[in-house]
């Protein structure tokens, strides 16, 4: 921004609060939840949900284990009106689940709400009106605070006078001072005080008092005084459930909430993803999974979070980035050559240790949760790219493919693939970096090639076998012989015979393949040529004596200039 452009704005007024008691809390239980995605995440859409969309929404909000759905404004449009109207005529919202109607405090419009909502079991009926300096000056053209007060008033007084007329219906109301977060605090505590005058709430029928981050204008700190000094100010605190509705215009709207509920809140409002206007509202997913990662009951069931995300981006169009915390696409992935070690090395430990406590707690290095518990899995979490590193390009070719490459063979096989993902200036997929390992690890045939094979156990020397073998080398084929205290071995004194000299062999693995290949056995040789050079080789083969004999021969060829 040009330093011309920052005269045109100031620094937010802090809250005068020395004694504040927020920043000493823990959070230690999860608060009531209520669902905005049906109308502020409609609301936001450029093609908004048709009925029968937000029908398969309200279902999936249920399942998830939403107790409170705001499912729109009712007064607002036919489709809002009908959709309410569905949902109560078909039956077709759950005995524990309470629906919630948003309507301005405006008399027809409240009337309008109240037909919509007959015949309901329980409505949360969510009256607001507009509080700040700003909207006093600019939208009510200088409207007194009185006169902005007695709004509220006389829409709760019309709430009050209605409710007789469905008796069917148990109403619960919920008044926000809109754009309370640059709403002075003694003036938002006048409001609330006057709409509770009105109703006479009791801890046995509470009030919701709503306090929302309209726009997000300072840091979660203030947001959090804000609610504190609303909470300690408050007559009749225990008949009022303080309720957040905040909004990520400086992207630190998750923050907000976490703090407020630190302060004193009671409940919060959001959005599945954090869909809403402008920057989004809070995104519910990552309040309820940082809780859950501290061990914290939430209510609400994110075991699926791909499925949820799936009708998500269907029915409202819209894509979850692959950054957004817990469901973006790339959030349990590791690109980083270091950090894909450690996650490959920190679940392994956490599967030794699952052997002997089933309690284990949670700790592998970069992974604030496990991935499992959200329905993602462990073969999306690292991928190759050519940022990656050794520890990376092990764990796809195990986990995808069934290969447990020595640890020491790892430097080897990694530098080689994520060069070839730098020559492809792109990510490797599993089935790419399979094909590679194969090209450049696997049976390579040039200049020498091992054809047939068979084995004598000598019977007067217990251990000691002989090993005949067909080989190519150079393209001429040959037939050798040797003995040695294994396949292995016995094969190298048959290449020594024919003037195979310059190496030894100083490591040998083997193991049987675990599916993603139609072999069953592999096995990994390294070899040391006599210039000290140390490099491994890796056959397969349903044979394990023959994958050994080409892992063998691969490393050879691998030593050649």
């Amino acid at each position: 921004m040009h330093p011309a452009s920052l005269r045109k704005y100031r620094p937010f007024p802090p809250v005068r609060l020395p004694d504040r008691t927020w920043p000493d809390r823990v959070l230690d239980r999860a608060p009531e939840w209520c669902s905005v995605d049906l109308r502020d995440g409609n609301q936001a859409l450029p093609q908004p949900m048709s009925v029968e969309e937000k029908l398969e929404f309200f279902e999936l909000l249920c399942r998830v284990g939403f107790k409170q759905i705001e499912i729109g404004f009712p007064s607002a449009a036919d489709t809002e009106f009908n959709f309410c109207r569905r949902l109560i005529e078909e039956n077709r919202i759950p005995h524990d689940v309470t629906i919630q109607v948003l309507v301005q405090t405006r008399d027809h419009l409240i009337r309008k709400t109240f037909e919509a909502i007959n015949g309901a079991r329980r409505v949360i009926v969510h009256i607001y009106n507009s509080t700040s300096p700003l909207q006093r000056s600019v939208t009510f053209a200088g409207a007194s605070r009185e006169s902005i007060r007695d709004i509220a008033v006389e829409g709760a007084k019309l709430v009050k006078e209605l409710a007789p007329t469905i008796p069917d219906t148990e109403i619960v109301l919920e008044y926000s001072p809109e754009s309370f977060s640059d709403t002075e605090l003694d003036f938002s505590l006048e409001c609330c005080h006057a709409v509770m005058d009105v109703w006479q709430p009791t801890p046995e029928k509470k009030i919701i008092l709503n306090l929302p981050a309209t726009v997000e204008w300072t840091t979660p700190n203030v947001h959090a005084d804000q609610i504190e000094w609303i909470c300690r100010n408050l007559t009749n605190r225990r008949s009022v459930i303080i309720s957040l509705h905040t909004h990520n215009d400086r992207g630190t709207g998750v923050a907000a909430t976490e703090l407020g509920m630190l302060a004193g809140a009671d409940r919060v409002e959001g959005t599945l993803f954090g869909n809403g206007e402008r920057t989004g509202n809070l995104d519910i997913v990552t309040v309820a999974l940082n809780l859950n990662s501290h061990g914290i009951e939430t209510g609400l069931d994110f075991s699926d979070l791909p499925s949820l995300r799936a009708v998500y981006e269907r029915v409202t169009r819209l894509i979850v980035p692959e950054r957004q915390p817990y469901s973006g696409e790339l959030v349990f992935t590791a690109f980083s050559g270091s950090h894909q070690d450690a996650i490959k090395k920190g679940l392994d430990r956490r599967l030794k240790e699952l052997e002997t406590n089933p309690d284990v707690h949670w700790g592998v290095p970069y992974l604030a949760i496990d991935p499992q518990d959200i329905g993602r899995s462990y073969e999306a979490i690292i991928r190759i790219n050519s940022q990656s590193g050794k520890g990376g390009v092990a764990y796809v070719l195990d986990r995808e493919h069934g290969f447990d490459l020595p640890k020491t063979m790892h430097p080897q096989v990694g530098k080689r693939i994520y060069d070839l993902a730098d020559e492809h200036g792109r990510e490797l997929t599993a089935d790419e970096i399979r094909d590679a390992f194969f090209r450049e690890f696997v049976n390579v045939s040039s200049p020498l090639d091992v054809i047939d094979y068979e084995l004598i156990h000598q019977i007067s020397e217990r251990g000691r076998v002989k090993c005949q073998a067909v080989i190519l080398n150079h393209g001429e084929e040959q037939r050798i012989e040797g003995f040695g205290n294994g396949p292995i071995n016995a094969f190298v004194q048959a290449l020594e015979g024919i003037g195979l000299k310059d190496f030894k062999v100083t490591d040998y693995r083997s193991h049987a393949v675990r599916g993603g290949s139609d072999a069953s056995a592999a096995a990994y040789v390294q070899v040391q040529h006599d210039d000290g050079r140390l490099l491994w080789g890796a056959g397969v083969d349903p044979s394990i004596e023959m994958a050994g004999l080409k892992a063998l021969v691969t490393a050879w060829n691998l030593l050649r200039p």
